[in-house]
């Protein structure tokens, strides 16, 4: 199984219109925890403004998260106003697969945003869609997550060398 993104960013915010134009990209998946909000939930004000201008541009956004705290996730909502998944259970197919209908999107012009590999790359990659990996917005971690992390940061090494982070 390919573990490797198709495309690598440092940061949500650096995803622009040019690049999901290019991509054929219509919509986006995206991850929440370590992508949009910090460990504490706290969703900066870039981000709010990188999801309007999106969705001022005409880009289809949904929020495929594997927590379960629904009231967390639709906290974030309030703030962004998009539609959303929680115990998505990624890498599996079927929360992917149920935001795709949602969509109404063919899977090659979707991709799945995240800072995970092992959720966010393989279950895009297990369900055709374009991935891109982000770097964590913090270094804390869930205990779930941060055994993952050396592991992760290994693969990361191999894409640097294979291509340079976006910006």
């Amino acid at each position: 199984m390919n573990i490797y993104p198709d495309a690598y960013f440092e940061k949500v915010e650096d995803i622009n219109i040019e690049f999901l134009n290019k991509n054929k990209i219509k919509a986006l998946l995206l991850d929440v925890d370590n992508t949009l909000v910090d460990y504490t939930k706290q969703m900066t004000e870039s981000v709010i403004k990188w999801i309007k201008e999106l969705k001022g541009q005409g880009v289809k956004l949904y929020i495929l998260s594997n927590t379960n705290d629904k009231q967390k996730i639709e906290n974030i909502v309030k703030k962004i106003d998009i539609p959303y998944q929680h115990f998505a259970m990624k890498p599996l197919k079927r929360g992917f697969k149920k935001a795709q209908k949602k969509l109404g999107e063919k899977s090659e012009n979707i991709a799945i945003v995240g800072d995970q590999i092992f959720t966010d790359i393989i279950g895009g990659k297990r369900c055709n869609m374009y991935t891109i990996l982000v770097e964590p917005i913090n270094k804390k971690d869930f205990w779930y997550t941060a055994w993952k992390r050396p592991i992760e940061n290994n693969i990361k090494k191999q894409i640097r060398l294979k291509q340079t982070i976006m910006k």
